[in-house]
């Protein structure tokens, strides 16, 4: 079967696994939203509307700039449902959203209303184009242990039905995962799903402690696993799925350009691996791009996207039910092509 074309790509019912919220938030509704509140934003927003950076570094400044326009329910309730809209809009039927308790303390915001200001607009979006989505709240490694700690006991001390995971981002290099094990712990014993960063700037052992000491059944990226064949057949053998973030990798340097990734590589050696877009606007992707541009830089078919859709779906952090209704929508989907 030969790949298909752009429009065919649009069809395939699309999820994500892997998104931070603030990184989605598109140039113009920044710049909206600070003309409201009277941050100045004109040093990482151009006047082509794009967001400047030119290294990691810059990155995260350009990232927390843009961060700091959104204060009140009302502003993370508009991010949410525009995000959601956008991806429906390129035939996503999921999604799941990093959410940083640290960033909306910074905002003078409780977890609770950043929470439900969130999930406010996911329900919007919902309404209008039936995407399902939740949340992922998570710790920031660099900010150390007792901060990690911290947020999983404000996620479990403040229930939400939309929010169903724990992470842990920030720098790789900073923090062994064994500081954070009793973080994970916590989260899931209440019953939350749990995944990390690893394998992005952080080599296979990033990827091994995460494994160890964390216990996930998911990795944000990890695609540095292949750089050590044994784990590449742990993460097969373990059935451990990758949040893999193609777009995002060659914008910060990890690889240079997408036919040297190796998530093709990844996957023929039986890794689950799954499509995402990470911080969108900034590195110049969306969910919609990822899954053209490796399905055609790889040859793959429309089967191959909708494996990956379903090895998504299969690794979401939703319940039974939700999970059966998106199986059942990438079923019909693939009845109708």
């Amino acid at each position: 079967m030969a790949p298909k074309g752009k429009d065919e790509t649009l069809a395939v019912p699309k999820v994500e696994l892997h998104c931070h919220i603030e990184g989605a938030a598109p140039p113009r509704l920044v710049r909206q939203l600070a003309d409201q509140h009277g941050v100045d934003v004109s040093e990482v927003i151009d006047g082509k509307g794009q967001y400047v950076w030119c290294d990691f570094t810059s990155f995260l400044k350009a990232y927390d700039t843009a961060s700091s326009v959104f204060k009140t329910p009302a502003d993370y309730a508009l991010l949410a449902e525009t995000y959601f809209r956008m991806l429906a809009a390129e035939g996503a039927i999921y999604g799941e959203i990093f959410i940083s308790p640290d960033h909306a303390q910074a905002a003078g915001l409780s977890y609770r209303s950043y929470v439900e200001g969130l999930a406010a607009g996911i329900e919007r979006a919902k309404i209008d184009t039936a995407i399902d989505g939740r949340m992922i709240a998570i710790g920031v490694r660099h900010f150390g242990t007792a901060s990690v700690e911290r947020v999983v006991k404000e996620v479990i001390g403040n229930p939400h039905p939309l929010v169903t995971g724990f992470g842990l981002a920030g720098d790789e290099r900073s923090g062994h995962p064994a500081n954070f094990a009793k973080a994970f712990r916590m989260a899931a014993d209440a019953g939350l799903g749990t995944t990390a960063h690893a394998g992005e700037f952080g080599g296979p052992e990033s990827i091994t402690a995460a494994l160890e000491f964390l216990r996930v059944k998911r990795l944000g990226h990890g695609v540095r696993a292949i750089e050590d064949r044994d784990l590449v057949k742990r993460l097969a053998d373990e059935d451990i799925v990758l949040e893999v973030c193609p777009g995002s990798n060659i914008a910060l340097g990890v690889y240079s350009v997408l036919r040297f990734h190796p998530v093709n590589m990844l996957r023929k050696e039986g890794v689950k691996v799954t499509l995402n877009s990470d911080d969108p606007p900034f590195f110049g992707t969306t969910l919609g791009k990822e899954y053209a541009s490796v399905t055609e830089t790889f040859g793959w078919t429309r089967d191959d996207q909708m494996e990956i859709s379903r090895t998504a779906i299969m690794a979401a952090f939703c319940d039974d039910s939700t999970r059966n209704r998106l199986l059942t929508r990438l079923d019909s989907a693939k009845i109708g092509s």
